[in-house]
């Protein structure tokens, strides 16, 4: 078994794969002040969850956007059982070609999902990341990474809105919009946070094909797809795993 493991700001998603099958996905909330032992036992505990050994990992790849916890994650692996573990980074062996001013700069989780589109859809493929920051990113069909863009995430839209204004309150997601024209304080502000990601989401997709001059795949993953991906227009492919996928296929392209 090969464990696949990103590192995001709000969440770490750590999933198991044997002979290219995804065996099991498990989302922890990412907390900094946690010890290689505290994950260590985390770990374990998702193996025996699933009922898995520990003794079946052969090896593991970590993509990583919180640096402090890169080293915490790759000794708490090495805790659960002592493995190769390899680093989504400069010097990794990866069939793109980093077509942005510095290729260093790329993001770990930026490159998995370009992997992981390349991997499994036609080219080119726009990539949509919706997790604490909304990200896209372009591969073009000679497998070059593009680039792409970043903005604000929604729950970082709805923190701002309660945290620096007077009278607007923290609200979730978790029901419908219910029309695109609020008619109390809380419908308004998730018209205007869901619906407004939506259509930029849109706006953004639409741009980037007429940047390319053709049609692109497009695929949308991260924690808040199912918040954001229903109100868009377009036509999108939802992908969950698609970053794991990458990291598996990374794994594979850097040990075989």
């Amino acid at each position: 078994m090969i464990l696949a493991i990103d590192i995001g700001n709000s969440n770490i998603v750590i999933g198991g794969y044997e002979k290219n099958k995804l065996l099991f996905v498990s989302r922890i909330s990412t907390d900094t002040t946690r010890t290689e032992f505290e994950y260590a036992v985390v770990i374990k505990d998702i193996l025996e969850l699933y009922n898995y050994n520990k003794d079946k990992i052969e090896g593991a790849i970590i993509s990583s956007v919180v640096p402090m916890l890169s080293s915490v994650l790759k000794n708490a692996v090495r805790l659960v059982k002592p493995v190769h573990i390899l680093s989504v980074g400069p010097g990794i062996k990866t069939g793109i070609n980093i077509k942005i001013d510095n290729p260093g700069q790329l993001g770990a989780d930026l490159l998995s999902t370009a992997v992981g589109a390349m991997e499994k859809y036609p080219l080119p493929a726009i990539i949509i990341d919706l997790g604490t920051a909304t990200k896209l990113s372009v591969v073009d069909k000679e497998k070059g990474f593009r680039g792409g863009a970043i903005m604000p995430g929604v729950m970082i839209a709805l923190d701002a809105l309660s945290s620096k204004t007077a009278q607007l309150p923290q609200i979730s997601l978790d029901d419908e919009v219910k029309h695109p024209i609020g008619t109390n304080t809380i419908d308004c502000m998730k018209s205007g946070v869901v619906l407004g990601a939506a259509s930029m989401i849109d706006g953004m997709i639409q741009r980037y094909k007429a940047a390319l001059g053709e049609e692109a795949t497009v695929i949308a993953c991260g924690g808040l797809v199912n918040a954001i991906l229903p109100y868009c227009t377009c036509e999108i492919i939802r992908d969950d795993n698609l970053l794991l996928d990458g990291l598996y296929a990374l794994y594979k392209k850097n040990i075989n």
